[in-house]
Parts: structure tokens; C-alpha cells; sequence
């Protein structure tokens, strides 16, 4: 049997941790009897700096459950990075790691699903929803429409997945080559490239709390995945160049023309509008060179991605207060 983690990112997750602990130690139990996990599988619970009660619940649970484990980075990182934290820890010891939320939004009874498509050969299993209709019509048109641009602007990611996967050792260990400090993993799960398959869902109300991703962070996690993964609006920006400066060059005729001819009509409103729409396309296209400068200036610095301060886990049979990445 397989040695299964699942590896669930925490920020002030209090309220959900109680029910969450309860439902994937059934389903482990239950993965057990069916051979689809042994007795080393964990859930492997990272808190990412949170400011409440998560990780005394963590480590109480860790004391209480022999499927909990536990941990802690230094400091918020992230999402993206605490679930990488995660990933590469549960890669030392776990055959293969299943990525998903505390929130008990995702559908915990298709686990057993994932387990049997990594059985039959699979590296990395995408966990996809056949709907959004628990989600708002705001949020639903405009995560649809971030799947599309990506696809159109060239990145390989997977309509209507978030981050509920499932990744083997080899799988995880190719991952680690990637070096990103600008993390998206949506986008760099596809490029591994070896053998996927997918489990289709329906993704619930979350049970408690509140959503950690509010539309401010949804817009900062749209605009990180594109620019990681597209250098497409450079071009676009490039192109809009080239037709302004031709579009200008007509209109400088136009004005030699006009003033030779003797028809040159004082006119204020148009060249207060011409200055300000050149204006706003030189601001958006210096705000999206920024964006990737922005970018570069984070890659060069090679900083952690992640720092560790405790590691509760029996198969690692220690606490690790110093492993970072």
C-alpha cells in the first residue's frame, strides 16, 4: 500500500480545523481498509503564520490523532509557498502527496479516486469541477474568463483546477528543480509533463470561517500567474507601440496638410485628449514592464521560498527547526 499525504495549507483556520481533522481521519481510515493507504499516511496540516489558535489545534491534534502531523513555517508566506513547504516535506516519506484546502470546499470523498489513478500509473491527478454553481456570478465569470486569457496567452494550465491534485514522489522531485520565487503552481504542475489523468467533483459551500482569498488577493494571484508565465503582454505592448507610432505619423500629416492648405482649426479638446490617451497607454504599457522588472528583481535575489520553524511528523522521527528552501 501506498504511503498517501495530504498536504493542506492553514492561515487562521480555527474554526475549520475541528471538522476538517474529523472528515480526512474517515477518510484515511477508510483508504486503509480499501489498501489505498497503510498506516504511514498522514495529513499533513502547514500553518502559514496564522495569528489565531491553528497550530495549538495542530499539535493537539498531532498528540491526539497518529494521522496528524503538523507544520509550522516562521512566518506568512503565502499560499503558493506554504503549500510548496508542504510538497517538499511530505516528499521525503510519502509515495504521494494530495494537495487541499481546510476549508472542506473540495470534495473529500473523491481522495480514494486519486489514490487509484496513481495506482494504475499516474504522476500528477487534477482534481476538476463539473461546475461553479456554489460560486457567485461575479466570481464565476471572472475565474472562467482567468482560465481563458491564460490558455490564450499560451500557458498550459488545466480549466476549472485549483490546487486540488495529486502528485507522486517522482512528481514532486521534478518539481522541486523549479526554482520560481514567484510561485504559481497551477501553471508549473503541467510542465513536468508525465503521465496525468483527472477526478471530476463538485466543490461545496465552505464549512466555516472565512475566505482567505478575497478579491484583492484573487486579482494579485491573476496578475502573478500570467506575468510568470507569459511574456505575450510584452509583446502586446510592443505591437500597441508600433500602431500608436503609425496612427501618429498619419496624424502628423494630417497637421502639415491642414496648416499648408490653410484649413488649421484651433483645437484645444484634441490635443488635450491626444496627450492624455498617449499618456495612459505610456502609464499601462511602464506598468506592465514594471510588473516583469518587478519580477526579475525577486528571481536575483534567491531568497527562501519558505523557512520551517517546527516539523511534527513520527515518520521523520524529529523536529525540524531549521530547513528551508
Amino acid at each position: 500500500m501506498p504511503t498517501v499525504y495530504f498536504v493542506i495549507p492553514c492561515y487562521n483556520e480555527e474554526a475549520v480545523l475541528p471538522e476538517t481533522v474529523k472528515e480526512l481521519t474517515k477518510v484515511l481510515e477508510g483508504m486503509e481498509e480499501q489498501g489505498l493507504a497503510d498506516q504511514k499516511s498522514r495529513m499533513l496540516f502547514v500553518d502559514d503564520g496564522s495569528r489565531d489558535q491553528t497550530w495549538k489545534l495542530i499539535s493537539k491534534y498531532h498528540g491526539e490523532n497518529h494521522w496528524v502531523s503538523g507544520l509550522k513555517l516562521s512566518h506568512n508566506r503565502g499560499h503558493q509557498n506554504a503549500l510548496l513547504s508542504g510538497l517538499m516535506t511530505a516528499k521525503e516519506v510519502a509515495d504521494c502527496a494530495i494537495s487541499l484546502d481546510a476549508d472542506l470546499q473540495d470534495d473529500v470523498n473523491v481522495l480514494p479516486q486519486f489514490v487509484e489513478k496513481y495506482q494504475e500509473g499516474c504522476d500528477v491527478v487534477y482534481g476538476v469541477r463539473n461546475k461553479r454553481e456554489t460560486d457567485t456570478f461575479f466570481k464565476r465569470t471572472t475565474a472562467e474568463g482567468f482560465y481563458k486569457v491564460m490558455q490564450k496567452l499560451g500557458v498550459d494550465i488545466v480549466f476549472n483546477h485549483a490546487d486540488y491534485r495529486l502528485m507522486s514522489r517522482r512528481s514532486l522531485e521534478a518539481l522541486s528543480e523549479y526554482k520560481e520565487v514567484n510561485l504559481f503552481l497551477r501553471g508549473i504542475v503541467p510542465l513536468i509533463g508525465y503521465k496525468s489523468d483527472y477526478v471530476y467533483y463538485d466543490r461545496h459551500e465552505r464549512f466555516a470561517g472565512e475566505s482567505k482569498y478575497p478579491l484583492k488577493k484573487m486579482i494579485s494571484f491573476a496578475v502573478d500567474g500570467i506575468t510568470s508565465f507569459s511574456v505575450k503582454p510584452l509583446k502586446i505592448i510592443s505591437n500597441l507601440g508600433i500602431l500608436v507610432s503609425i496612427l501618429s505619423v498619419f496624424g502628423l500629416l494630417y497637421a502639415l496638410i491642414s496648416h499648408f492648405t490653410g484649413n488649421a482649426v484651433s483645437g484645444w479638446t484634441a490635443i488635450v485628449c491626444s496627450i492624455w490617451l498617449l499618456g495612459g497607454i505610456q502609464m499601462l504599457c511602464l506598468g506592465v514592464v514594471g510588473t516583469y522588472v518587478g519580477k526579475i528583481y525577486s528571481e536575483v535575489k534567491g531568497r527562501p521560498r519558505f523557512k520551517i520553524e517546527t516539523l511534527l511528523d513520527d515518520n521523520t522521527d524529529k523536529i525540524c527547526g531549521d530547513k528551508h528552501q
